[in-house]
């Protein structure tokens, strides 16, 4: 069957990481199914492009592929950079957390079926690559090992054959937050079901913003959130965060109709 893949470039990309909704309607009126990439990760990316983008388009995906690899997964377990390539299959137990996380805000914070799969490096070990098949079929997850920097299209032919069978298994698409909430309820609500965050900590100036938008009839748009890619907290050194953390929210703002979103 034919496939489309569309993806978020420039001026765009920074906004909320997804491709124009234009460009996705057209995708989806040419093939039969259709790959969008949404950003990274599922705390950034995923969130912005199901609360935001799928919820103005009025779009209901049928998979999400959670794509992860054994670096960055030790990497999140404590391992040094320089390190990531040698076997550890210890770092790789306390990485792995942080794919559950992601996990589970595709699956139960949004009720999509999803898929996990990891790209391979040449020094992936077949004991690491079990130890991660055997922990994700323990939470009943599919997963797919994609070698087509390799191996071409041939690599991942075992990807789209999954996709495309949990295409057609049922789910319950729901989003995080409503817009009928108040802009710090929905702040909230990202923070501690996407993030996992105790709690989020408001400064006197982001208060005061809030208060002006909500004056101002605002109240009711989606909130559009800005932080580091690199740990679900806000602190990038944070990899693991294993001790509960709370989000500090410096500022916010209205922002322009969003053209990228047409």
């Amino acid at each position: 069957r034919d496939r489309l893949r569309s993806r978020g470039l420039g001026d765009v990309y920074k906004r909320q990481g997804c491709n124009s909704i234009i460009a996705t309607k057209m995708a989806l009126k040419l093939a039969d199914y259709v790959v969008t990439e949404a950003g990274f990760g599922a705390d950034l990316g995923a969130e912005k492009f199901l609360d935001i983008k799928c919820r103005k388009a009025e779009l209901k995906p049928d998979v999400v592929v959670c794509v992860a690899t054994m670096k960055a997964l030790k990497y999140h377990g404590g391992v040094a950079k320089e390190e990531v390539q040698n076997e550890n299959i210890v770092a790789l137990e306390r990485g792995i957390n942080n794919l559950f996380k992601h996990i589970d805000n595709l699956q139960n914070v949004y009720g999509l079926n999803v898929i996990v799969a990891i790209n391979k490096y040449t020094y992936d070990t077949e004991k690491e690559i079990n130890y991660l098949k055997e922990k994700l079929q323990e939470k009943g997850i599919e997963l797919s090992l994609v070698e087509s920097w390799e191996k071409g299209g041939e690599g991942a032919t075992d990807l789209a054959e999954k996709v495309v069978k949990l295409a057609e298994k049922e789910h319950k698409f729901k989003y995080a937050y409503e817009l009928n909430e108040s802009i710090k309820n929905k702040i909230e609500d990202v923070a501690k079901k996407i993030y996992g965050a105790e709690s989020v900590e408001f400064s006197e100036e982001a208060e005061k913003e809030i208060e002006k938008i909500e004056k101002l009839g605002y109240g009711n748009m989606p909130v559009c959130i800005a932080k580091t890619q690199y740990s679900l907290s806000d602190d990038q050194k944070n990899l693991e965060c294993n001790e509960p953390f709370s989000i500090c929210l410096l500022y916010t703002s209205p922002s322009p109709r969003d053209r990228s979103l047409s």
